[in-house]
């Protein structure tokens, strides 16, 4: 059998020309780069604010709660959604005041106590702004869960209005404009009753545990939600000017 191994006698002349690793990494931090950032640097789409990339948080089903780190551009993992299902109902009844008052800890840091999973795919709109600072936040309701930091397409059917602890924090309702099986859906009022339900239900419930006030308002049409984003289209520009003035 040929030997395939490198002779311990080889030449230094003779050997194959390789890089070693660290000079190849001391090589990489030597030159300077710039990370993609996906709210500044993923472009909204030709066709908004009809239909625009919306890049995904936290997916369907989730019990883990991932927000953008706005500094980095990077998906960060925020806190755990522990599922009520999890302790006896009693406990939870008698306990439910001391649980909000007293946040569970997950590797040493508060865990937020969620009533149920994220119903749908949720995140945000790249190159938009909100009077929150934060992009816009969009709900995507298609088949399948999707993984946090992935970007798809998006089309605007509704405008859930919002209050976050008296702050107006409002969501854009969408379908996955590339699935077939929601894309076809044009207005908030094509979806079954028990779907706007379940998504009124989550939002209204998902801070009760921190004794925060959440209020959902009645649903709004597309149109309403294609002025949103168009609003925070807007604001996104003059923030870009602002910044670079700066």
């Amino acid at each position: 059998m040929t030997e395939s191994m490198e002779s311990p006698n080889m030449s230094p002349e003779s050997r194959p020309s390789q890089v070693k690793l660290n000079e190849r990494i001391i090589a990489s931090m030597s030159r300077r780069s710039i990370a993609a950032h996906p709210w500044h640097d993923l472009e909204i789409g030709p066709e908004a604010p009809i239909i625009f990339n919306c890049v995904v948080e936290i997916g369907k089903g989730s019990k883990v709660k991932y927000e953008l780190d706005k500094k980095t551009g990077l998906i960060k993992h925020l806190s755990a959604f522990i599922s009520l299902r999890l302790f006896h109902s009693h406990h939870i009844s008698r306990n439910l005041t001391s649980l909000s008052a007293s946040p569970f800890i997950c590797a040493g840091r508060p865990c937020t106590l969620l009533l149920s999973s994220v119903p749908h795919n949720y995140g945000f709109i790249p190159r938009t702004i909100c009077e929150d600072s934060d992009p816009m936040d969009v709900l995507v309701i298609m088949q399948e869960p999707v993984l946090p930091g992935c970007f798809l397409r998006a089309k605007a059917i509704g405008l859930m209005p919002m209050i976050d602890q008296g702050e107006k924090d409002d969501k854009i309702i969408a379908v996955c404009a590339d699935d077939p099986e929601y894309r076809h859906y044009t207005d908030i009022k094509e979806l079954p009753p028990h779907r706007l339900a379940e998504i009124r239900r989550f939002f209204e419930d998902y801070k009760k545990n921190e004794n925060k006030e959440v209020a959902v308002n009645d649903f709004l049409p597309s149109t309403d939600a294609f002025s949103a984003i168009k609003h925070s289209m807007d604001l996104y520009a003059n923030y870009i000017v602002e910044s670079l003035r700066r």
